[in-house]
């Protein structure tokens, strides 16, 4: 980490390389961490604010900018922010990402990541929005929505265990 935090903060490395250096370092986040991916979303420069959502995913406190980000016409931004709302459970995204999973025509990387994201930011919802995807004629869809809602009903059954817990502790 201490030689991504050299590289990342030597202007004398090309911009690529930084912009790697920083995605490659979040997924183990560190304090300088905010400081940079607040820098390269503040930035003019689109490639330095697609690393910044992507860092999004991986480093808490950007629920803001996150949502910010759904909007974007960037179609790498707009992807990289709803897998980010799905990391972070960001309530706020459901109404934009839920539409996603029930457009037509979108394209299926974004598809996939929605289908992923409805399952965190709602689960006890995500079974009813993503159940007409279980009989789409796409295999890696069918397969991708299963995958969700049963993830969906995991976390559900967690939180069900989870209140029974603290209810015997009481």
């Amino acid at each position: 980490q201490d030689s991504f935090h050299r590289l990342y903060t030597d202007a004398e490395v090309p911009k690529h390389v930084r912009r790697r250096v920083l995605e490659a370092s979040v997924r183990a986040p560190q304090e300088w961490h905010h400081d940079a991916v607040r820098a390269a979303y503040a930035s003019d420069d689109e490639d330095w604010i697609l690393t910044a959502v992507f860092a999004m995913r991986w480093v808490r406190g950007f629920d803001d900018q996150i949502l910010e980000s759904l909007d974007s016409e960037n179609q790498h931004i707009h992807y990289e922010a709803v897998c980010a709302a799905g990391n972070w459970e960001v309530d706020a995204a459901w109404p934009h990402v839920s539409q996603l999973v029930r457009s037509k025509g979108i394209d299926k990387p974004l598809l996939l990541a929605s289908i992923d994201a409805v399952a965190s930011i709602r689960p006890q919802e995500a079974g009813m929005v993503l159940v007409d995807l279980t009989d789409s004629e796409d295999d890696e869809i069918v397969e991708a929505a299963h995958e969700a809602i049963a993830m969906a009903e995991a976390a559900i059954s967690d939180d069900l265990n989870n209140m029974d817990d603290d209810a015997l502790l009481n």
